[in-house]
């Protein structure tokens, strides 16, 4: 039976009104108000990848995710689409981790779980957009590492990707274990029926923290955030007169030529 981890990310709902969205000074994090966190879109579709080739063979699917004050009610969605198991590794010292702290303690989960085939991962987190944590992880575990795919299948113990490219895609072909960062182009992740949401909130979860994990998270980000800051947008509105449709017409056309937009 094939074994699949699927790494999945608890994010702030990209897709909330930027009215949700402070910044807390002292950690220099941005949080939301009013709206539930989501798992990260790109790593649904890492998880929809893992579903799709569970459904043309016999496979397990575990899915890992990381971080502090996790919401178990959100993250078993992954359970309730079809997922196996579910894993989540979490403890405060979890919490604002870079995307290289981030990836070691998900290698080490993965290393302690022992037995896989293939990771999937999203190809970047819905908040951050780094589209480093793939990458990081499979060069820690020294694997094969494919990158931005939109399409994964395994024949013959062999792992098949095709990859996105500005013009189009490449086919790429693995030995397994290998790492496959996986990209939006392959589709949004299935629909569950309340049936299978309910029957997930009832299934154990596996949960480690950083003595269980045996890793020590002292000094192991690789970056420091100096600030955190939401864009200010300015607009300023000009109003072009003139006696008649043609007059205010022609200012106009004058007053793009002077500020040089024609």
């Amino acid at each position: 039976m094939l074994s699949i981890i699927v790494c999945i990310k608890q994010v702030l709902d990209p897709e909330a009104p930027p009215s949700a969205y402070k910044i807390d000074e002292a950690t220099k994090h941005l949080v939301q108000t009013g709206v539930p966190p989501v798992i990260s879109p790109f790593d649904e579709n890492a998880l929809e990848a893992a579903l799709r080739i569970k459904s043309a063979q016999q496979a397990k699917i575990m899915v890992l995710s990381l971080g502090w004050n996790l919401s178990k009610t959100i993250l078993r969605k992954a359970i309730a689409v079809g997922a196996d198991d579910l894993y989540l590794l979490e403890d405060k010292n979890f919490n604002g981790l870079d995307s290289y702290a981030t990836a070691t303690i998900l290698a080490k989960a993965i290393k302690k779980i022992e037995t896989y085939d293939l990771i999937l991962t999203g190809r970047q987190a819905a908040d951050t957009n780094a589209g480093l944590v793939g990458s990081y992880i499979g060069e820690i575990l020294g694997l094969p590492i494919i990158t931005i795919s939109r399409k994964v299948t395994i024949a013959e113990g062999r792992l098949r990707s095709e990859n996105i490219t500005p013009d189009g895609y490449n086919i790429v072909e693995s030995t397994l274990p290998a790492l496959v960062t996986i990209s939006n182009e392959l589709g949004e992740l299935r629909s569950v029926g309340m049936k299978e949401i309910m029957a997930a909130q009832k299934k154990p979860i596996t949960t480690w923290n950083k003595e269980q994990l045996e890793i020590n998270t002292e000094n192991l980000n690789r970056t420091v955030t100096l600030s955190v800051f939401i864009p200010k947008k300015e607009a300023h509105c000009e109003m072009i007169k003139g006696d008649t449709d043609h007059e205010a017409g022609t200012n106009l056309a004058l007053k793009l030529k002077e500020e040089k937009i024609i």
